[in-house]
């Protein structure tokens, strides 16, 4: 099995959890799955917490509390702005329009016409 890069254009390279109660969240995906929970730095001074199999991070937990508790994966693209409109072209609704997150890249988040949420990125280590 070869592994693929978070920044390979289609892979899944990133989940994330949002929910009620983040600090029982990472409790029991730890506890359950044998996760590393580190707090990562962001630029804008705040921290984010990562979810860690080995050295590796595979996703983290979203400091905003949603009513619901969830898991968003996110799809690596080259560009989101144009994925977003070909996905709204196929049926696609925007939850969440392109954004940038300094640090991180830009990403958007979407229901697909079946309505499973999923979001789309591109990582700024990316940009040429």
């Amino acid at each position: 099995m070869s592994l693929l890069e978070m920044t390979t254009i289609g892979n899944a390279g990133w989940i994330g959890h949002a929910g009620p109660d983040q600090t029982a969240a990472k409790a029991f995906y730890a506890e359950v799955l044998g996760w590393t929970i580190n707090d990562m730095p962001m630029q804008d001074g705040s921290s984010y917490s990562a979810a860690a199999v080995g050295e590796t991070a595979i996703g983290g937990f979203s400091p905003m509390p949603e009513e619901r508790g969830s898991w968003t994966i996110y799809f690596t693209v080259a560009d989101v702005d144009a994925s977003v409109a070909t996905a709204e072209a196929m049926g696609a609704s925007v939850v969440t329009a392109p954004m940038d997150m300094p640090g991180v890249g830009r990403m958007a988040s979407l229901t697909d016409p079946q309505g499973a949420r999923f979001a789309l990125i591109t990582y700024e280590s990316m940009a040429g």
